[in-house]
């Protein structure tokens, strides 16, 4: 099991930029695909972001796509999602989240294939 906290992320202005973490403690961090997703007030959690074991593939959501950056540092059990030219739009609960997969070079981009959470940190822009 892992357990992820995710922290970093709060208030910002339109095309600013914000920077958030997530820390898993419990099993080895590299044998998880790691992902951000987010949800805002009234629509469904979507993927934002996600990262396969050791970081050689990544896949980015269209709406993030040039402005977001997902990173992991497997060393520091810590994954990173460098948010830049934020819009209001991109106001939303983000979350991490851990996925065990036995590939390393795997991406997972379905949402239940996703087994722990982190609780979640709002990231709200202002226009």
């Amino acid at each position: 099991q892992v357990h992820l906290v995710e922290s970093g992320v709060g208030l910002v202005q339109a095309v600013g930029s914000l920077r958030a973490s997530c820390a898993a403690s419990g099993r080895s961090f590299s044998i998880y695909v790691m992902g951000w997703f987010r949800q805002a007030p009234g629509k469904e959690r979507e993927l934002v972001a996600t990262i396969s074991r050791n970081g050689g593939n990544t896949y980015y959501a269209d709406s993030v796509k040039g402005r977001f950056s997902i990173s992991r540092d497997n060393a520091k059990n810590t994954v990173y999602l460098q948010m830049n030219s934020l819009k209001p739009e991109d106001t939303a609960v983000y979350y991490c989240a851990a996925a065990a997969v036995s590939m390393i070079g795997t991406i997972v981009k379905k949402i239940y294939k996703y087994d722990y959470w982190g609780q979640g940190t709002q990231v709200t822009v202002s226009s």
